[in-house]
This record gives structure tokens, sequence and C-alpha cells, in this order.
């Protein structure tokens, strides 16, 4: 099992690669979570809007 941790040899290479990969993958996940809200936030607005002016216009 120790052979699977050292890597042989080049642990201090790949470990750190592996935790600067989900790192940079958990920040694209919130970047992306984020702006979906960002993105739904402002369909809505657009939408209520337009619901407004198609009532008006009835």
């Amino acid at each position: 099992m120790s052979d699977l941790f050292s890597m042989g040899g080049y642990a201090s290479f790949v470990w750190p690669s592996y935790g600067l990969a989900f790192l940079v993958m958990l920040a694209l996940f919130i970047d992306s979570r984020l702006r979906l809200k960002k993105a739904e936030a402002e369909f809505e607005k657009l939408d209520a809007v337009r619901k407004a002016a198609r009532d008006q216009r009835s």
C-alpha cells in the first residue's frame, strides 16, 4: 500500500498535481454554479418584464 502512495519516488510531484487539479475543478464548479444562479435570476427578471408588457397590451 505504501508503494501506491509513494508513486515510485514521484509522490512529491504527483500528489500536489492531483491536489491542484482538484482545486481547479472545484473552482470551476463553484464559478459555474454562481453564473447559473445569476443567469436564472436575470431570466426571471426578463420574463417578468415580458409578461407585464404582454398583459398591458391585452
